[in-house]
């Protein structure tokens, strides 16, 4: 496999915890991706939907499984009282969070000790603003908004297969707003020993316009190692993340990560690019 073309996934969710990077204003979490739900045998299973979730719901160890309290599920077509609600950001510290995970060690040492309560994303902090400035988003972001997102990529083996091109094609985005891509690889999440989740790219961010569609392109070079490649770690899924702080952050992709101030919108459901093989 040399070249293919991929439709991404609406979503706002990150890893399965916190169960979103989203909330409404009640302090629920906003869930459309993967639902831990109870089974039978008192076990749990993730299955693709959509949810209003409890910011009380079990949190288990970073590897682990709990079904979610689950406040109210709903289709995707939304009813009218959840397309309306106002989003907002995770308060920090996290709430109902288990990965152990410091995005920007060099930037933000400390970014795990710090506080400050949930914001509506228009209300949402941005370091150094003043109201001279210009803040573009103005208004409540709501899930009907949020849900209008589009984005098509296409991934294409380069110099050899020594590389990739990445290059996406976005609509419905939030306009005039700031958002990063995210690589997500494959021991992101190993409970082992999980990798720092890293940008696709660097820089890594691009700015959607009036109408909210944008676009990305960059090469990576060797994102698919064959698997038994000692050491390899391959990229299985990107995350396109809005910037509530509208900041970029080198070669992390967030300050606070996992909807303190990056909040996935579009992804795969599940792990991908098993067809493409890449060489050092």
């Amino acid at each position: 496999m040399k070249k293919k073309t991929y439709e991404l996934d609406l979503t706002t969710q990150g890893p399965l915890y916190p169960p979103s990077e989203v909330m409404d204003g009640d302090g629920n979490f906003i869930v459309i991706g993967a639902i831990n739900c109870p089974t039978a045998a008192d076990g749990c299973e993730t299955r693709w939907g959509r949810a209003i979730v409890s910011p009380n719901s079990t949190v288990p160890t970073f590897g682990g499984m709990a079904p979610y309290e689950i406040v109210e599920s709903f289709d995707d077509s939304l009813p009218d009282h959840i397309a309306g609600k106002v989003l907002h950001t995770l308060p920090l510290p996290l709430p109902c969070t288990n990965y152990p995970m410091l995005f920007a060690p060099e930037q933000y040492p400390h970014a795990n000790l710090e506080k400050r309560p949930s914001y509506a994303f228009h209300k949402a902090p941005i370091p150094d603003l003043k109201p001279e400035h210009g803040r573009q988003l103005q208004g409540p972001v709501t899930l009907a908004d949020w849900a209008r997102a589009r984005g098509e990529l296409t991934v294409e083996l380069v110099e050899n297969r020594r590389a990739a091109r990445f290059s996406f094609l976005f609509e419905g985005l939030l306009p005039c707003s700031l958002y990063t891509i995210m690589s997500l690889r494959q021991h992101d999440l190993n409970p082992a020993g999980p990798t720092r989740p890293g940008p696709l790219g660097v820089p890594n961010v691009f700015v959607t316009n009036y109408h909210g569609t944008g676009q990305y392109d960059v090469v990576l070079p060797n994102p698919f190692p064959s698997p038994d490649t000692t050491g390899a770690n391959r990229i299985v899924n990107v995350v396109v993340l809005w910037m509530s702080d509208q900041m970029s952050h080198g070669g992390a992709i967030g300050r606070y990560g996992l909807g303190g101030d990056i909040h996935a919108q579009l992804k795969f459901r599940k792990p991908m690019f098993d067809d493409f093989i890449t060489q050092a």
